[in-house]
């Protein structure tokens, strides 16, 4: 690097020696001339102005010259540099996982994740086909895993445990000083998570289906299938058993939890969990489908058309959502790491109790006894602000850090990659790739790559089918949570989530602004769901028919006939 600056510097000065000498000669020859002879300097004052005048020229060229030399070199100095970091990153993602797990991974199972090319790596180059690239498992841990090494870091974790200990001393001196007595019945809980034994049945039965329905049907479609044969009835005949019974299982824990009257806690357990077995399924059928199709007779380096019971098994209880037929494996479990990790969730939710009990039931729990002013209105939304995503922070810790590298220890599954530093993100794009990577890994596997590929040259309508359906599961789980449509969350994602992917930044300022946009969602979310929750309990019902369900409460709520 350093030579390929001198031989620019070099050139860059024979080059400007060259034009140095033809100006000084084109100077000369408008020298005062006398009788056709150059006039000796210093001999007239003309002759000096003269003089003057050449200096300053060649003062100016000279500085010029140099600060072009200067941009010249920076150039070169960062196009020489960015060179060696990128090759330098991407050494370093192939081998995070060799140091991220330490001696917990196979190596035998690692290498063939290093030996794949750098076009196949997690960082996200387009192929030289133009296709896009797939997803690639390597043993890797958890960002907050490998931050937690650090001793500041893991000074901040300290500091979340002790607000957790303060706020139950709080709980404790408040029910002291106002009850007398100490209040442990945790009502809120057990009120959220209420009927868990139906919880457990519905559970059971949805995995129960995966098991005993989905595998056993794709395997009778796919060996009595004949090979090489073109898609007809048969296969269409398949389809439509596969489409029926996700139809099925959608409607199915909904007419459960109706039928129940499961509280939001357990009902954002089914929900989520049915959605999750969903893409499970779908990811299993459809990497399995393009091989079963693609098979031909003749073919002697085909393996299994269907994967064995196990591997469907396994793929049915890790951690992601996109199927393999193998996955980078670690060499044993650890359990006081998974004991650890369940301990977190469990303290998360206490956590989460505690800041609805103290910070949020309080500024709402009057909504339906007196009227709402709009001061009301905006003091509570800029009131639950910093409680609402102090929630969001703790659900993301407790689930896609806690929760998800539990079971990747117990099922020794080494990819452990579930998220990104999203908090870092300068841009909302980013921020959406890397909050939630098991969900973002489907959704770009099995909805954006395959449109993409039934419309080329429409990546726009790709994205935006992706966005659709996030949007759609997100307020499908929020129903399901609270008994009636409210669809704050899914304009607000479909609006302003959906535009800010086009403004993209790199400095901090963006990041402020990322934060601040999340900030005030999250504390408009929070208000604005948790006054219709007030007032479906404390107001009458607009209609006695399924229009209730649709036209939010706390528009109509009539104060007046409630006092009459």
């Amino acid at each position: 690097m350093l030579g390929t600056s001198r031989e620019v510097g070099s050139s860059a000065g024979k080059n400007r020696a060259t034009g140095e000498d033809r100006e000084m000669a084109e100077g000369n020859s408008n020298r005062p001339t006398e009788n056709g002879f150059h006039k000796p300097v210093g001999e007239s004052g003309e002759d000096i102005t003269w003089l003057k005048m050449q200096s300053q020229m060649g003062y100016h060229r000279i500085k010029s010259q140099a600060q072009q030399l200067k941009q010249d070199l920076r150039q070169t100095v960062l196009q020489e540099l960015d060179a060696l970091v990128d090759g330098f990153l991407e050494d370093v993602e192939q081998m995070e996982g060799k140091e991220g797990l330490s001696n917990n991974v196979s190596f035998s199972e690692l290498r063939p994740s290093v030996s794949e090319s750098r076009h196949e790596s997690m960082i996200r180059k387009k192929r030289e086909d133009g296709e896009l690239p797939d997803k690639v498992f390597m043993p890797r841990s958890s960002v907050l895993t490998d931050l937690f090494k650090i001793k500041d870091v893991k000074t901040i974790y300290h500091i979340f445990v002790a607000i957790l200990i303060v706020f139950s001393l709080n709980t404790l001196v408040y029910d002291l000083i106002n009850e007398g007595r100490l209040n442990l019945n945790f009502d809120l809980i057990r009120y959220g998570m209420g009927k868990f034994s139906k919880v457990m049945e519905l559970w059971m039965c949805m995995n129960l289906s995966t098991l005993l329905v989905v595998y056993p049907g794709f395997y009778y479609w796919s060996m009595n299938r004949t090979p090489g044969q073109k898609i007809g009835g048969y296969d269409i005949a398949g389809a439509c058993c596969y489409v029926l019974y996700q139809l099925v299982f959608l409607v199915w824990p909904i007419h459960y939890i109706k039928e129940n009257a499961l509280p939001p806690g357990s009902s954002i357990i089914v929900t989520a969990e049915q959605i999750r077995l969903m893409m499970k399924v779908h990811a299993f059928v459809r990497e399995n489908i393009t091989k079963v199709l693609a098979y031909k007779k003749d073919d002697n380096n085909q393996g299994p058309l269907c994967p064995d019971f196990s591997k469907y098994l396994y793929f049915l209880f890790i951690p992601t959502l996109v199927y393999r037929d193998t996955y980078p494996r670690t060499q044993s479990i650890r359990w006081s790491y998974v004991v650890s990790n369940f301990g977190q969730v469990l303290a998360c939710l206490f956590y989460t109790y505690y800041i609805f009990e103290r910070f949020l039931v309080p500024v709402f729990r009057n909504f339906g006894r007196e009227h709402i002013t709009a001061k009301a209105l905006i003091l509570s939304v800029f009131g639950s602000m910093l409680p609402a995503t102090l929630v969001l922070v703790l659900g993301f810790f407790a689930i896609l850090h806690s929760w998800f590298n539990a079971f990747a220890e117990m099922m020794t599954f080494a990819d452990r990659m579930f998220y990104k530093d999203w908090w870092n993100s300068t841009s909302f794009a980013n921020y959406y790739r890397t909050w939630n990577i098991v969900v973002h890994d489907w959704l770009y596997t099995y909805i954006y790559k395959d449109i993409s590929k039934l419309f080329p040259q429409r990546r726009s309508l790709a994205m935006a089918c992706v966005f659709l359906i996030s949007a759609v599961a997100h307020e499908y789980v929020l129903i399901m949570c609270f008994k009636f449509f409210y669809p704050v969350l899914f304009v607000m994602f479909m609006g302003a989530g959906f535009g800010f992917i086009f403004f993209k930044g790199v400095g901090r300022g963006w990041n402020v602004f990322l934060w601040l946009m999340l900030i005030m969602g999250n504390g408009m979310l929070m208000c604005l769901y948790s006054l219709e929750w007030y007032a479906r309990q404390r107001c009458p019902e607009n209609t006695d028919n399924f229009l209730d369900y649709l036209i939010p409460r706390s528009w109509t709520c009539d104060f007046e006939a409630m006092e009459s």
